[in-house]
C-alpha cells in the first residue's frame, strides 16, 4: 500500500490547484475526485436524468462508463471513452455535481475506484469526504478552507479570465448555498476529520499552501 494524503474542504478553497502542485513535488499520483463527480454530472445533464428519480438515476449510472487516464502526470476523465476533461468545469456542471454527489448510489459507483488507486499508488486525493470516508486511514489529512469572500473572488477571476460572463455576488451566493448543502447532506457530509490539519488559505498564496502541505507530508513519510 502506498502513502496516502487526503485533502478535504469546501468548494473554491483551491484544493485541486494546490493538490496537483503538491503531488507533483512529492512524486505522488494526484486523484481529483471532484472531476469524477463532475464527469457523472455531465453525463446526467446530457441525458436529462432527474436525480430525484432513483430508478432513472440507477439506470443512467449503470449505462455510463467512467474512466481515468494519466498523461504527462495529468489526470484525464473519460466518459464512455470520450475525453471530457475540458467540459466538466462549467458552473452548470458544478451545480449538478453538488446535487448528484449527495446521492449514495452516485458515491458508491466511484468508491472502489478511488480506494483501488490508493492501495496501489502513493496518492494525494482531494474532495469532500476523503479523510472521513474514502481514506479514513490516510497517513496525512488536510482540511483546506478559506473565507466565502476569498473563494468567490478566486472563482470570479477564474471565470472572467476564461472570457465567461459572471457576477461576483451570484458566485458568492452559489458558494454559500453549496457549502450549506455539502455540510448538511445525509450522505458523506463535509466535515473536518478529527485528525486533520486545518489550513485556512484566505490570506495565503498557492505557493505557501503547497509548501506547507509538502512539508507536512515529508514529516509523516
Amino acid at each position: 500500500m502506498g502513502m496516502n494524503i487526503a485533502i478535504d474542504g469546501p468548494a473554491g478553497a483551491g484544493k485541486s490547484t494546490i493538490a496537483k502542485r503538491a503531488a507533483k513535488e512529492l512524486g505522488f499520483l494526484y486523484v481529483d475526485t471532484g472531476a469524477m463527480y463532475r464527469t457523472i454530472a455531465l453525463s446526467l445533464l446530457r441525458s436529462g436524468t432527474d436525480c430525484e428519480d432513483e430508478a432513472a438515476l440507477a439506470g443512467e449510472l449503470d449505462r455510463m462508463q467512467i474512466g481515468m487516464e494519466y498523461k504527462d502526470g495529468e489526470q484525464r476523465m473519460l466518459l464512455n471513452g470520450e475525453n471530457v476533461t475540458g467540459l466538466i468545469r462549467t458552473e452548470e456542471v458544478s451545480r449538478m455535481a453538488s446535487f448528484s454527489s449527495a446521492k449514495p448510489i452516485v458515491r458508491e459507483k466511484l468508491l472502489e475506484l478511488q480506494r483501488k488507486l490508493a492501495r496501489e499508488n502513493d496518492v494525494l486525493m482531494d474532495g469532500r469526504d476523503i479523510g472521513t470516508r474514502i481514506l479514513p486511514d490516510a497517513d496525512l489529512k488536510i482540511f483546506l478552507t478559506a473565507s466565502v469572500e476569498a473563494r468567490a473572488q478566486r472563482r470570479y477571476l477564474e471565470q472572467t479570465e476564461k472570457g465567461e460572463k459572471c457576477s461576483l455576488e451570484e458566485i458568492k451566493a452559489d458558494i454559500e448555498d453549496r457549502d450549506y448543502r455539502d455540510i448538511h447532506r445525509d450522505t458523506a457530509p463535509l466535515i473536518q476529520a478529527e485528525d486533520a490539519v486545518l489550513i485556512d488559505s484566505s490570506d495565503m498564496t498557492i505557493e505557501e499552501v503547497t509548501e506547507r502541505i509538502v512539508s507536512l507530508a515529508k514529516e509523516r513519510a
